[in-house]
């Protein structure tokens, strides 16, 4: 299928994927509007990783993060990713996915994309601060990455990413808001 009427988008997109340097871009707004159809085509063939998160609305606590974390290490599988054990938590599972990351380093621009992005931060899961971890100790620090993390719970994004005030605060590069 053809991408239509993303035409900014597609050229900011392109631009960040051929800088550099690392790339945190952010693109987030209301369910239905082509947010992952727009990665996912856009970026075909030059995703290394990608993971959707689990939707919270059937399952909760506890069971809820441990299922998040299984399907994170499904994601990390289906991409190519040797793994050895499950992770008990997002720190382990980061690093599964910088240990992954560095085998597929070549010199080429390497692609994470992560879907519904807030669905993965369950209450007392440590998710922020695991990922906070992987993109400011690891992430950040690379000149071959883009990371695009993308939701449709907007005021998670807002409250966690572009406004926080913990250790992401300020390592947005870009963000695109899909209103249409």
């Amino acid at each position: 299928m053809k991408i239509i009427g993303r035409q900014a988008e597609i050229k900011e997109l392109e631009k960040l994927y051929g800088n550099g340097h690392s790339e945190f871009v952010v693109l987030y707004g209301r369910r239905r509007v082509g947010k992952t159809f727009l990665v996912n085509e856009l970026f075909r063939d030059r995703i290394t990783f990608s993971h959707t998160a689990l939707s919270p609305i059937e399952i909760k606590g506890k069971e809820l993060m441990k299922m998040q974390l299984q399907n994170f290490t499904h994601s990390l599988l289906r991409c190519g990713a040797e793994i050895s054990s499950l992770p008990t938590n997002w720190l382990e599972a980061f690093f599964m996915l910088e240990k992954f990351l560095e085998s597929k380093a070549d010199g080429h621009r390497m692609l994470v994309f992560m879907d519904e992005l807030p669905w993965l931060d369950t209450p007392r899961s440590g998710f922020v601060t695991a990922f906070e971890a992987f993109w400011n100790g690891w992430g950040a620090k690379r000149d071959d990455l883009m990371l695009v993390a993308c939701g449709s719970a907007v005021s998670w994004i807002s409250d966690k990413l572009i406004n926080g005030k913990g250790g992401l605060f300020d390592r947005i590069t870009f963000e695109i808001i899909a209103v249409r």
